[in-house]
Formats: C-alpha cells, sequence, structure tokens
C-alpha cells in the first residue's frame, strides 16, 4: 500500500484508482469516540496510515491512532491532498477542526472529536475519531424520529452559526447508540454566507430552549481562543453575527430561494 503521494509534486490528486475495489474494514477502537479520552489519544499517540477513503474528493485517510494499549480508528485529512476551491483558501482542516471546536463550545456534542496535527505521516491536517456508524441510514432516514428531534435541531442550529455550506444527507451519522454525528466539515465558516445544507425540515420552528441558551453564553463570553485561533478576524465577527441572528430571529429560517442545498443530496 502506498500513501497516496511520491515525495514529489507529479500531480497525483492522492485518489485511488477508481476501479480498485475497497479494502473490508473492521471497527476495532479501545477509545471510543465518545470517551473523555480520545482527545488526548488523538493529539498525542502514534499515527498508522491504514488506507484511502474511497469516493472522497480531497485526499481523506483511515488511520489508526495508538499510545500505549489504547488505540482506535480515524479519519485524517492533510492539508496536502486538499483541491483548490475558487471560494475557499487552502487549510480545510483548519474548518473540521474549529467545528468541533464550535460543537465543543456550545455543548452540542455533535461533531466527533477533531484534533489538529503537525507531525502525521503526510504533514498537517485534522485527525477526527472515526464513528462506527450504521452507515445506511443518514439524514433522511431519520428526520422524522421523535428521539432524535433535540440532537437534529441542534444540528440545524449548528450549521447556521458554522455557516455550512456542504451539509449533505450523509454527513448527518448515526451509530449504534442512536447518537447523531455531524462529519465533513470543511466547507465552513467562510465570512460570507454560504450555508447549503439539507436540514430545512425545521423552518418556521421556534429555536429550542437550550439552543437558545448556548448561543447567548457563546456571545456573552466570546469565541473559545482554540476555535478563534483557527479563523480569521472577519470569520469570528462573522461567527458572533450569526449566532445573534439565529437568537435574535427566534425560529429557524426557511431557504426563501430554494437553492440552498448541496449536491448530490446524500
Amino acid at each position: 500500500m502506498t500513501d497516496g503521494w511520491d515525495d514529489e509534486d507529479d500531480g497525483d490528486d492522492g485518489r485511488d484508482d477508481p476501479d480498485e475495489e475497497p479494502v473490508p474494514f473492521t471497527y476495532d477502537a479501545t477509545v471510543a469516540p465518545g470517551d473523555p479520552r480520545v482527545r488526548d489519544l488523538l493529539e498525542c499517540g502514534s499515527i498508522e496510515v491504514l488506507g484511502m477513503m474511497p469516493w472522497s474528493s480531497n485526499g481523506t485517510f483511515l488511520v489508526e491512532v495508538s499510545a500505549g494499549e489504547d488505540h482506535a480508528p480515524a479519519i485524517y485529512k492533510p492539508e496536502r491532498g486538499e483541491r483548490p476551491l475558487w471560494d475557499f483558501p487552502r487549510g480545510l482542516w483548519k474548518r473540521e477542526v474549529a467545528s468541533f471546536e464550535l460543537s465543543d463550545a456550545l455543548g452540542f456534542d455533535l461533531v466527533p472529536t477533531t484534533v489538529a496535527r503537525h507531525d502525521a505521516p503526510l504533514g498537517v491536517g485534522s485527525v477526527q475519531a472515526f464513528v462506527p456508524a450504521r452507515f445506511e441510514e443518514h439524514y433522511f432516514t431519520v428526520k422524522d424520529r421523535d428521539d432524535l428531534a433535540a440532537p437534529l435541531r441542534r444540528l440545524c442550529a449548528f450549521d447556521l452559526v458554522a455557516n455550512s455550506a456542504d451539509r449533505k444527507g450523509g454527513h448527518c451519522l448515526i451509530d449504534g447508540d442512536d447518537r447523531i454525528w455531524a462529519i465533513d466539515n470543511g466547507l465552513t465558516f467562510h465570512a460570507e454566507f454560504k450555508v447549503r445544507t439539507v436540514i430545512w425540515d425545521f423552518a418556521g420552528e421556534p429555536v429550542p430552549g437550550e439552543v437558545a441558551e448556548a448561543l447567548s453564553e457563546l456571545l456573552d463570553r466570546g469565541l473559545p481562543a482554540a476555535l478563534a485561533a483557527l479563523l480569521d478576524p472577519f470569520e469570528r465577527d462573522a461567527v458572533l453575527t450569526r449566532a445573534g441572528a439565529v437568537l435574535s430571529g427566534g425560529r429557524f429560517p426557511h431557504d426563501p430561494t430554494g437553492r440552498r442545498h448541496p449536491w448530490p443530496l446524500v
């Protein structure tokens, strides 16, 4: 198995041959995504590249992170593997980390623990705890479940504040404990409003009290230092402006254009 790039830049985009069959993967971890110890493991553990994730637009790697007797699979997104975008600067991995920091600051617990690693095998990038989800399910298969009403509305609010520009249905995972997780958060935090999401089902509903309280506290405290360090000044101001807009609006917004959806939807 190769790492996806040669030492010299030969124009390879880092993706596998599309005709190559994916290698089966069996989840094995001593530290689960929701375990409080996972952050220390991801920040300090040694990283072994297991292979590339199929069907990714950027270079995305399945890795195992280990420290002592603890180990867990994770998703590694090196800056080196990012394809240039006209509207987002390089360093999408920072937005992956920033999304976790925002989710954590709000107490939403939606984004799997995601850390920056400057010593990773293919250079600086984000490392996110791998979620052993029921991958046949996604937002559209769970959106009407009453027991998931609260986390899905938190996710709706999160995407508005984070300015998520690519919330596909498949970026909303559900694990074996029926916990919702939001992944693939690289297209976020632009200073211009760029929301594109499939989560418009709650438009017109009141913002839940717990969400309003979390947003109010964020506005009172300001952005935590770990989040602010990942954004430029305009992006930092825009986060607080969007949080204030959701809070003052009092209801989840509609999409009057009908065009604020990602493609494909799943």
